[in-house]
């Protein structure tokens, strides 16, 4: 046990003295508005940097990644009923898709599915 204690505590210290060594190293940033501000070919910007961003539009975009890696996870059970109990891969197939369509139904009940939202 000892003999694996020393190189942990070796490592750990040279470690914490190239951390330390490189903020004594390292170079100091000034910030005035010139560094702080976008750069587009030189030319000034021509919009904020930070746009609102539209939180319909990032709720959308979560229920179209569940369902797709929904699907990705429904496209092996084709495969699968060779191997397994008929009656198995069916209850679990239709608890899945139950699953599936259930939270549809209550994304639509909400209008989330709605762009005019």
């Amino acid at each position: 046990m000892k003999l694996l204690s020393l190189p942990v505590m070796l490592a750990i210290l040279i470690s914490m003295i190239m951390m330390f060594l490189s903020l004594l190293i390292s170079k100091k940033s000034f910030n005035d508005q010139e560094k702080l501000s976008t750069f587009e070919c030189g030319f000034d910007s021509q919009s904020t940097p930070r746009m609102n961003f539209s939180l319909h539009f990032f709720l959308i975009l979560l229920i179209f990644l569940i369902f797709d890696i929904e699907i990705t996870l429904i496209i092996p059970m084709i495969s699968v009923i060779k191997l397994n109990n008929i009656f198995n891969w069916f209850m679990i197939s239709t608890s899945f898709l139950f699953i599936l369509i259930f939270g549809l139904y209550l994304e639509w009940m909400q209008n989330m599915l709605n762009w005019s939202h």
